[in-house]
């Protein structure tokens, strides 16, 4: 099992979302709109869905949280991440995952609106914290399609990789436009 800070989550998570923020604000129109030859989606679509992630695993985490609190089981503050998660979360970084079908983006969301829903959902995520600080959330899981049953701490922590890999295949996309 590995453990983090939440405190250290939290940054790094903001710490991806800043960079790709920095990287596709004030990109022209025809730039974050154009899908490359071999390629799904324009950059528009890759920030709707994020976007769109990163609210599911919120509203997952506020319930898995929420159970957790009940349960009464004081936390210090750490994540524990399963070794099943590390494993998985690592052979995932360079595997071509497929999106479910609800997240898949439908190009209805510009980059600002997509950006303002990823502020929102990290106003959601700051008020969850002290919940995330402070109770043992190991029990309670809730199914990823690719890396199984994650607690709390663990969906807290595949935002900042969800993050990470889009934000390469971001670079990827702007060099091909």
């Amino acid at each position: 099992m590995s453990n983090q800070t939440i405190a250290d989550i939290y940054a790094a998570n903001d710490k991806i979302r800043e960079q790709f923020k920095q990287t596709i604000e004030n990109l022209p129109d025809e730039k974050v709109n154009l899908v490359p030859d071999g390629e799904k989606w324009s950059i528009t679509h890759l920030a709707e869905h994020i976007a769109m992630v990163e609210e599911g695993m919120a509203k997952i985490s506020a319930k898995l949280l929420t159970k957790a609190q009940a349960a009464g089981v004081q936390g210090d503050g750490t994540a524990k991440l399963t070794e099943n998660f590390t494993t998985k979360a690592a052979a995932a970084r360079d595997v071509k995952l497929e999106a479910p079908e609800q997240l898949v983006p439908t190009g209805s969301r510009t980059i600002e609106e997509s950006l303002a829903k990823m502020e929102e959902t990290r106003g959601r995520l700051e008020e969850l914290r002290p919940l995330f600080e402070s109770v043992e959330c190991s029990e309670f899981t809730f199914s990823h399609p690719f890396l199984g049953e994650l607690t709390a701490h663990e969906w807290l922590t595949l935002i900042g990789g969800h993050g990470a890999r889009h934000l390469r295949q971001l670079e990827n996309l702007m060099s091909k436009a």
